[in-house]
Parts: structure tokens; C-alpha cells; sequence
């Protein structure tokens, strides 16, 4: 179990006192942290855990991709495991996982029912869909959770925030793309780990519940940049030449209805509430544009690198995405509604 962490101190203790409920399955954790300054491993290491608990101190932030790989090369677990900082495991949590893996030797990751932490009547996520222009977002986001995911049944790709994987599988692709640093990485590990032949299954009594937006904000103009420029780059990398000739249209379609979802406020975009706030959501979005131009030629190599590995044809990524597609009405106006107060 790999727990990545960045000053969130009162966070990170209560998501490892939530593994101290029974878990089904034998585990250690390692922590890496990513030069904390709010006292976040002292207060870990001060505490009594009843697992064994293993510390990698980073002396700056490296990422949750830099960070996830340290405790990856760290482990010798043939099943690993990651947990966000912000996020608490439910009872039985890592067993359930750990039986996806029973379904067949080409099951290469595990998604987990990650639900709202304020209001675990709503789904967070429950695994992901894509746009053909590579931007993903959770499925079920928003949802009342009413069963409707409640069958363990093939995924996309798991979220970060909440899965596990199989060792040999990240041993004969690789680890998390460093040069992403942070959001939409777990897109790219899955996309590629699904190319390359390897599936996913959703397992829904495996629940976390999740802070939303704890590392930067849901209103973050850093996170939009990252999740755009990103975007671009697994698109880059991964997609069939065919598709990517068709991103830019793809791209504009989601524009256009993200444009018409803000005029309704409705959408991530409603959380920039104010016209300098959508401004300098725009800016966000150009700047990770901008990024990505400068970071194509590194992707490009990558992508000629990756080729050998393909077990799927670039017919069958389509279908694959295809599959997949999130619709583009839900992607531009799924959100997350604001939580009122809970009752004591």
C-alpha cells in the first residue's frame, strides 16, 4: 500500500487510522512524502500503528507520479495497493481488491467505488470514461449511489485515488509518467496498461470515501493547467494516428458545450464563479496548452518507445474508447453539487 503526502497532516492521519479496521489481506504501507513542512511525517512516526509502516522522505515536492514510482521500486508486494492521503478506507477494503486478480492472469488493476467523504450518498467516482480528446472523468461522478454500480464488472481504468495494481504488469509497461507530475497520470498508466493488453476490474464492496479537491482545490487555475496539459500529452502518446487527426474537432465539440454549460453555470466551470475567475480558468486552459506544445517532442519519443508493447490493433483502441465514451452532454455538465452542512 503506497500513500503519497504533501502537508496534509490531519488528512494523512485519518486515512492510516482507517486501515486499521480489518482489511481482508496482509499489507505494509509506505509513505512517501513529498517535503512536508507541516510536521506530517513526525506525527506518523510519533504514532503506534498496527501494521508495519515504512517512510521515504522527499526534501521537495516531486509529484504523485515521482512519489507513487519511489514506493513502487520500494515494494516487493506482488499487489499494489495506493490510497490518497485524503481519502479513508472502509473495512475489507484491500481484500476486495485483491480478488480481482483471481479473475484471470491478464487482470492487471482494480478500481475501487470511491464515494464523497462529506456525503458518501454520492459517488465520487467508479472508475473512468473519455472524450475523444483525452479528457477523462470519473464515471458516476455526482450520482446518487443507489446501487447502480454495485456489480463487479470491467473498467476503463482505475483512479488514482483508490486501486491496485499488478506488479509484473507495471514491471513490463512501467510506472506513472513522471513528466505529468500530477492529474490525469492514472488515465495514462491505464490507457497504456490497456493497450498493452491488460484489464481492469470495477470491485464495489472495495469503498474509500474521498475529500474532493484537498491537494489544490476544485477551483484550482494549477489543477485545470495540469489536467489540460496532460490531457494533450496522453492523447499524444497513446492515441491511434487516426484519432489524433480528429482531436482538434473532438476538442472543440467539448468546448463549445463546456462554453454553453457555464452560461447555465452548470459544470466544473461553475466553480469559477466570478468573470475573472472563468478568465483566469481560460488562461489556466491555454497555458496547459502551451506546456504541452514544448513537452510533444519528449511525448513523441515516448510514444515510438511504447509501440512494441501494443496488443491491441488501432482499430481496437477505437473501439476500446468508444466503449468508453463518456457522453459529451455529462462531461460538460457533470459536477459535483456543493454539500450543504451536515447535521450533527
Amino acid at each position: 500500500m503506497i500513500v503519497v503526502n504533501w502537508n496534509r497532516r490531519e488528512l494523512l492521519l485519518a486515512c492510516l487510522r482507517s486501515l486499521a479496521a480489518p482489511q481482508g489481506a496482509p499489507f505494509e504501507v509506505i509513505l512517501v512524502d513529498n517535503g512536508s513542512s507541516d510536521g506530517s511525517v513526525e506525527a506518523v512516526e510519533a504514532a503506534a500503528w498496527p501494521y508495519p509502516i515504512r517512510v521515504i522522505r522527499n526534501h521537495e515536492n516531486r509529484g504523485f507520479c515521482a512519489a507513487n514510482n519511489q514506493g513502487i521500486y520500494a515494494s516487493r508486494a506482488e499487489f499494489i495497493a495506493l490510497l490518497n492521503n485524503d481519502a479513508e478506507a472502509e473495512p475489507h477494503f484491500l481484500g476486495e481488491l485483491r480478488a480481482a486478480f483471481d479473475r484471470g492472469p491478464r487482470v492487471g488493476m482494480a478500481a475501487a467505488k470511491i464515494l464523497v467523504w462529506e456525503d458518501p450518498r454520492l459517488i465520487d467516482k467508479v472508475g473512468h470514461l473519455i472524450w475523444p480528446d483525452g479528457q477523462n472523468r470519473g464515471r458516476g461522478a455526482g450520482e446518487l449511489d443507489e446501487g447502480q454500480y454495485d456489480e463487479i464488472q470491467e473498467a476503463l481504468w482505475p483512479d488514482g485515488c483508490a486501486c491496485m495494481y499488478r506488479r509484473s504488469m507495471l514491471e513490463e509497461i512501467g510506472g506513472f509518467d513522471e513528466d505529468l507530475f500530477a492529474y490525469g497520470d492514472d488515465a495514462e498508466l491505464g490507457l497504456r496498461a490497456r493497450i498493452a493488453g491488460w484489464h481492469c476490474w470495477l470491485m464495489p464492496q472495495a469503498v474509500v470515501r474521498h475529500h474532493r479537491g484537498a491537494t489544490l482545490g476544485l477551483a484550482s487555475s494549477a489543477r485545470l493547467r495540469l489536467i489540460e496539459r496532460n490531457r494533450v500529452l496522453l492523447a499524444a502518446k497513446l492515441f491511434p494516428g487516426t484519432l489524433l487527426w480528429l482531436n482538434g474537432a473532438y476538442h472543440l465539440a467539448r468546448l463549445a458545450a463546456g462554453a454553453k454549460a457555464a452560461l447555465l453555470n452548470r459544470g466544473e466551470i461553475s466553480r469559477f464563479s466570478s468573470p475573472k475567475d472563468k478568465l483566469r480558468a481560460i488562461l489556466a486552459l491555454l497555458q496547459g496548452q502551451w506546456e504541452a506544445l514544448w513537452m510533444l517532442p519528449r511525448t513523441w519519443s515516448k510514444r515510438r518507445q511504447f509501440r512494441p508493447l501494443h496488443r491491441l490493433s488501432s482499430r481496437q483502441i477505437r473501439q476500446l474508447l468508444k466503449q468508453y465514451r463518456i457522453p459529451l452532454r455529462t462531461l460538460s455538465e457533470q459536477a459535483i453539487p456543493p454539500l450543504p452542512p451536515r447535521r450533527p
